[in-house]
């Protein structure tokens, strides 16, 4: 919530600057939902870009949830009639909650991802709202507050770097998203690094599972001999 609506507000004071009030913060966090998306969106706004170019744009930056939707597939179907809106509302950040969070026995899993994923989103738009209104009232400087993204993209790096026993789907993904940003640059390694990921870690999928199925016993008693 406190991620959420922190990264709402961020985009409420860039939507307002641009010239667009409360309404249309709120109308964007309920319908797109894309955190990176929409802060590409004000820059589209501003500059009068077409609305083809802004479909473009939007799909390039936003590919990479095809991958994470790709891995929810079968858990999805538990939702029922829900599983429509958890493709909608499939985000960097519910993914990275959806993958660490494990309900308890006794709670039914496919209730337990639409809440995560209904109040993400109401955490979003709420901030977004109150982001509009303040950046209205408030005479700050809100220069690289954008950056509030990229911040919470390494907060939810390192929770998933100490919460998982294997680490090599994260560095795999380190070490190829550094090769392809240094080879094609910040503006075109996205999508090239996502899919050349996910081909090593299906490749090497058995042994990462292996990994994550470990008792913790075997990692002490490999440790102390």
């Amino acid at each position: 919530m406190c991620g959420y609506l922190f990264l709402g507000s961020a985009f409420g004071v860039m939507i307002q600057h641009a010239g667009y009030n409360f309404i249309w913060a709120f109308l964007i966090s309920l319908t797109v939902f894309a955190g990176s998306g929409q802060f590409l969106l004000v820059s589209l706004l501003s500059g009068g870009a077409s609305l083809p170019m802004t479909a473009a744009m939007t799909l390039l930056i936003n590919s990479r949830h095809m991958f994470y939707g790709l891995s929810f597939l079968d858990r999805f179907k538990k939702t029922g009639r829900k599983y429509i809106y958890m493709i909608f509302s499939l985000t960097d950040e519910t993914y990275s909650v959806l993958c660490s969070v494990k309900p308890e026995k006794d709670v039914e899993e496919g209730k337990a991802m639409f809440l995560i994923a209904l109040f993400n989103h109401i955490y979003w738009i709420l901030g977004g709202v109150l982001g509009a209104l303040l950046g209205q009232f408030l005479p700050l400087d809100f220069t690289g507050i954008d950056f509030s993204m990229t911040a919470l993209f390494v907060v939810l790096f390192i929770e998933q770097w100490f919460d998982f026993k294997s680490h090599l789907p994260a560095v795999t993904g380190l070490c190829i998203s550094a090769f392809f940003l240094l080879v094609l640059g910040p503006d075109n390694f996205i999508l090239p690094s996502l899919i050349v990921t996910v081909t090593v870690l299906m490749a090497c999928r058995n042994l990462v599972q292996n990994k994550m199925e470990e008792p913790e016993s075997h990692k002490k008693e490999g440790a102390g001999s």
